[in-house]
């Protein structure tokens, strides 16, 4: 009997089929015979550059993969999406960024009946990842990092890093100082000489638990820095629509603004908790929702301050820009009420949070 003959019966079994035995019968088959095995890689291969047509990215499928099935699954994808990489086109920046993110342990060992078992379980994953809104991202060599973004980066960092609230506080109002310098930098050349380049999109992970409310912070991230974010609640992510120097921003401040948001949330609720109260979802809900609230106020009005008349128009086309590009990734959105915000304690936790990470103002730019 040929390997492919093997396989195919497997997949006919274990992917194309229903049944409480199917999985077990294409996995008894699969490893009783050794041969198939560089077929079934073959085969993998071409499922994960199925999922790249379908809009899907690596750090997508290493979302869903981590988020419906095992660690074992993860890192059975992360090998399989290294290993089709050589076979596929030239990639942008953030694709390459994401291959090199890939979780770098090989698959445990076990028997060839396990193995073959979640090497299937990942295969019906696969097989059936729906169409995505294609981010489009042009290929060729990486940027090189402006130093604006280079600071930016280093101010977030020593944000995360530091033991003390009010000197990370301090660090991401610099950093939201400088992005929005950095932002309004970039509109003033485009006025001055029209880029060719055009808004493009990313996908950021918004992980449970209190995802709704960690979208709503990314949502206020993304406002405050010119782009626009709509949030894929099945898939744990957030599509965020922007131009590429903004989308780095949004990027940057959401990942260390969550942190910031987490640590504080903790401590507060180790405080509570000293006072007599016990930890509740509710509590944490209304931290981060308020936390998200307030932050969005203080990030605009960062912004602002370096927006002047002149400029406005500037802005104003790139926004249009923005909401086109959007429109078209996505004809119909819907709003979503946030819930479980009922703890008046954890909103009032969290919207003091916030408060001491307000931004400081600064003088126009001229």
């Amino acid at each position: 009997m040929s390997s492919s003959s093997t396989v195919d019966r497997a997949f006919a079994a274990a992917l194309y089929a229903t049944g409480e035995t199917a999985l077990d019968t294409g996995a008894s088959l699969l490893a009783s015979d050794p041969a198939a095995d560089a077929e079934l890689a073959l085969c993998g291969q071409e499922f994960v550059a199925a999922a790249w047509r379908r809009g899907w990215q690596p750090a997508d499928v290493v979302r869903i993969v981590r988020r419906e099935l095992d660690g074992v699954h993860v890192l059975l994808a992360a090998a399989l999406i290294r290993a089709q990489a050589p076979a596929d086109g030239p990639r942008g920046r953030r694709w390459n960024a994401q291959l090199a993110d890939l979780p770098a342990d090989a698959p445990p060992r076990t028997d060839r009946f396990s193995h073959a078992t979640a090497v299937l379980e990942l295969y019906r994953l696969l097989l059936r990842l729906p169409t995505l809104e294609a981010l489009d991202e042009a290929p060729g060599e990486a940027p090189t990092e402006s130093r604006m973004l280079t600071r930016i980066r280093a101010l977030l960092a020593k944000a995360e890093a530091t033991g003390f609230p009010e000197e990370a506080e301090a660090l991401s109002a610099k950093a939201q100082e400088l992005m929005a310098r950095h932002s309004v930098d970039e509109a003033l050349l485009a006025a001055r000489a029209p880029s060719p380049h055009t808004p493009g999109a990313c996908r950021i992970g918004v992980e449970p638990p209190y995802e709704q409310a960690k979208a709503v912070l990314l949502d206020a991230v993304a406002d405050a820095n010119h782009c626009r974010a709509v949030w894929n609640e099945p898939f744990g992510f957030s599509t965020v629509v922007g131009f590429e120097t903004d989308l780095e921003a949004v990027e940057l401040l959401y990942t260390s603004l969550l942190v910031q948001a987490t640590s504080a949330m903790t401590k507060a609720e180790a405080a509570q908790r000293t006072g007599g109260r016990k930890r509740t979802k509710t509590f944490r809900q209304s931290f981060l929702a308020a936390y998200a609230h307030r932050i969005g106020t203080r990030l605009t009005a960062a912004a602002e301050t370096q927006v002047t008349d002149d400029l406005l128009p500037v802005l104003a086309s790139r926004g249009v820009a923005v909401t086109g590009r959007l429109d078209r990734m996505f004809p119909q959105t819907t709003t979503t009420r946030l819930r479980g915000v009922s703890d008046a304690a954890g909103w009032t936790e969290g919207a003091q949070a916030a408060d001491r990470a307000q931004v400081r103002h600064r003088p126009p730019l001229r």
